[in-house]
């Protein structure tokens, strides 16, 4: 017999593992302090390194740490179960026409993507503040200067509905994504945040948070990009 698909939770410490998962016990295997958790499901780790079990008992920092992951956790799991496939789907619709219609240069296909307003933050890259602005701006901005890469490629993937109440929805996803000019390259990757609000039952995304963990090549080739622009439009 086959066990049943559950949310998993692990906290592993040096020396020993602390376990906290769903409220049926479920087959659990230990190998190199670690723990290999053999069930089925969403699972997640978190390592916390030099600190020990007994740490729990007498320092508040690693019961934080190991409680708001926890509840992140359980958050993104039973977030997922309450989402309606049609409402996965067209959320996931919704991020997609994003980064693929920017690519393709389809600005009909990216506004409708969005909400009437929509909040952008890229400080992870270029600081800053967080700015929200119509979505027709946001579209101006972006034809104005993509268009001067001679490629672009965004690939967004790992996509979690995180929350869905209502008329309202966050989502996360990883991305990578790529702008050339001739044999020059600049490459990004990094995570998404998406806010979504439920518009005449279509999802349209009202704020949008990257955050930027690599990157390669040139980071001048934006600024060679908007110069471009104006030139082959």
């Amino acid at each position: 017999m086959e066990a049943a698909a559950v949310s998993t939770f692990c906290i592993s410490v040096m020396g020993s593992t602390a376990i906290a998962e769903d409220i049926q016990t479920r087959r659990v295997s230990f190998e190199n302090r670690g723990a290999t958790l053999a069930v089925p499901g969403e699972k997640s780790e978190l390592w916390l390194d030099g600190i020990s079990q007994f740490d729990f008992y007498d320092r508040p920092e690693p019961v934080t740490i190991a409680a708001d992951a926890a509840a992140a956790h359980f958050t993104r799991a039973n977030a997922s179960r309450r989402v309606a496939p049609q409402d996965r789907a067209a959320i996931i619709d919704a991020i997609t026409d994003i980064a693929a219609g920017a690519d393709r240069h389809q600005w009909g296909r990216v506004r409708s993507a969005f909400a009437k307003d929509v909040m952008l933050d890229y400080t992870s890259l270029w600081g800053g503040t967080p700015t929200t602005q119509a979505a027709d701006d946001v579209i101006r901005q972006w034809s104005g200067f993509l268009p001067g890469f001679d490629e672009t490629q965004h690939l967004v993937t790992n996509h979690a509905i995180t929350s869905l109440e209502g008329t309202k929805a966050t989502a996360e996803a990883d991305f990578q994504a790529t702008h050339r000019i001739g044999t020059d390259l600049w490459v990004l990757t990094g995570h998404y945040r998406y806010e979504l609000v439920k518009v005449n039952a279509a999802w349209k995304v009202s704020a949008l948070t990257m955050t930027a963990t690599h990157e390669t090549g040139d980071r001048g080739l934006v600024a060679r990009a908007a110069e471009r622009a104006p030139k082959i439009r």
